[in-house]
């Protein structure tokens, strides 16, 4: 029963390499109470910093983690409790846990991402989980399957989770045969043959829920439920000085401002994030790559294709936006006919990062009504 009442925090895993994290700040004190999902300390690794969200609700029993130390994943930080749980047991705990393992050579290597021929090139994707109904994360423009990090764990709690990097992006063929948003769903199509995937539930953020959407409308006998992240393809307004500052961009100069319009809260953007960035950027390739793509569903300055029309009342929407986005509108939203919508406060274009948490347990709600 004690176990049942008493939930660890604990260090989390964010993306597959990680292996420690500082802990930067407590957000809230012990004896606060705690909502699921409450944003109740931060943390910094070497790829972003970020806040960390409360599995579960109940009150602050102990702040175990100290400020400015590193520890290892999956080290004890804090305890949330019900009132009830005596500060005895609590303690029984607390000196009871032990930091598990890191993982060996040959459970890092099942984590590892992997690599599928499609049409078009090689695809590096990763894949979560071993449920029955089969989720695909699909990133926005400049992004790649990592953009996921904080949320495909918990999605693959209960189903199959495939996150991959489009062509052009991450460790994908830098070529891309067809540049545009239908060239772009026929790959993901493709990427479903290839691994045997019938019918699956996408989730696309930005550019990716315009492929979803495309892929719904072009072969809707393959989707199951969309969940769109900030997603282009509602309207024809975007910002356009952001996708053609990131295809010109080549110093942290550029990026630090460029990237902070992607958050409501610009101390996410780390020096690693900025570096990643701009490794990547430095790949043979990558910038004709992000140029065709721009060119291609941005041409003008404007979006292309406005899939708003198409959306399939008999495949369950849901929409997901951070209300301070400044890079697609909010507003768009609105033209997402017969979708559930939900508007997250504090959270700019990249809600999944910033409320993930929230995302999450939104995300596996849907994959659930619609299965």
């Amino acid at each position: 029963m004690t176990e049942k009442r008493i939930v660890p925090i604990v260090m989390p895993k964010w993306g597959l390499s990680m292996k420690e994290g500082k802990l930067t700040s407590w957000l809230v004190s012990p004896g606060a109470e705690i909502k699921p999902g409450d944003s109740i300390l931060e943390i910094e690794t070497d790829k972003i910093a970020g806040s960390f969200e409360a599995p579960d609700g109940g009150v602050l029993r102990r702040a175990v983690g100290e400020v400015d130390v590193v520890y290892p994943v999956k080290a004890l930080i804090g305890v949330i409790a019900d009132p009830s749980v005596p500060d005895s047991e609590i303690d029984e705990y607390v000196s009871g846990y032990v930091t598990p393992p890191a993982e060996d050579e040959g459970e890092a290597q099942a984590d590892a991402p992997q690599f599928v021929d499609v049409d078009g090139g090689k695809l590096r994707y990763s894949m979560k989980g071993e449920g029955a109904e089969k989720v695909i994360l699909i990133h926005g423009f400049g992004g790649d399957l990592v953009t996921w990090m904080f949320n495909i764990d918990g999605i693959a709690e209960s189903a199959t989770a495939y996150a991959l990097d489009l062509p052009g992006h991450g460790q994908s063929s830098k070529k891309i045969a067809d540049p545009s948003v239908a060239g772009l769903a026929r790959t993901v199509v493709s990427f479903m043959e290839s691994l045997g995937i019938e019918k699956a539930h996408l989730v696309g953020h930005s550019l990716g829920g315009a492929i979803a959407m495309e892929v719904a409308r072009s072969a809707p006998a393959r989707v199951k439920s969309m969940t769109l992240v900030a997603p282009a393809g509602l309207g024809p307004e975007i910002n356009i000085d952001y996708i053609n500052g990131f295809v010109a961009a080549n110093s942290r100069r550029d990026l630090k401002d460029l990237l902070g319009k992607l958050f409501a809260d610009q101390s996410l953007v780390s020096r690693q994030m900025m570096d990643e960035v701009l490794k990547y950027k430095r790949l043979d390739g990558v910038v004709p790559a992000l140029r065709s793509l721009a060119d291609g569903f941005a041409p003008g300055g404007k979006q292309k294709d406005i899939l708003s029309a198409s959306l399939n009342a008999r495949i369950p929407t849901l929409v997901i936006w951070g209300k301070e986005d400044q890079i697609l509108p909010v507003a768009h939203a609105a033209n997402a006919k017969g979708a559930q919508v939900e508007i997250l406060e504090g959270a700019g274009h990249m809600p999944h990062m910033e409320k993930a948490s929230k995302v999450t347990a939104l995300i596996k709600d849907q994959i659930a009504r619609a299965s």
